[in-house]
């Protein structure tokens, strides 16, 4: 379970790290304005919806850090990893159909989680 306060603070620090309002933000990420205003006055908890949102649209926030303040802000790339390296699950020849997957999403036991993306 996240801390909402805790969240919430992160939140801020990277609505300021990107100079965002609070509907700048909602409208980046793509959520409405209300939305954000209820997560940041603490009224409700942010869903997985809307923390992968903010992942997707903001590269530089890692999803430990913002849900347990666990790593780096903004995000401190891997040298070992190649930006170029992506799983063999996004060539649509894998998928059999010709359709493209966009996102891979897989849960621990232990409640955690890791995306992956094209």
């Amino acid at each position: 379970m996240i801390n909402s306060d805790d969240f919430t603070n992160r939140l801020k620090k990277v609505m300021e790290h990107h100079q965002l309002s609070a509907s700048t933000f909602a409208d980046k990420v793509g959520v409405q304005r209300s939305s954000i205003s209820h997560i940041l006055s603490g009224r409700n908890k942010p869903s997985l919806d809307f923390i992968l949102k903010v992942t997707s649209e903001f590269k530089d926030v890692d999803i430990h850090w913002l849900l347990n303040g666990k790593g780096n802000f903004p995000k401190v790339e891997d040298a070992t990893k190649s930006s170029t390296t992506t799983p063999s699950l996004f060539n649509s020849e894998n998928t059999g159909n010709g359709k493209k997957i966009q996102r891979i999403v897989v849960f621990y036991v232990d409640g955690t989680f890791d995306e992956y993306q094209k």
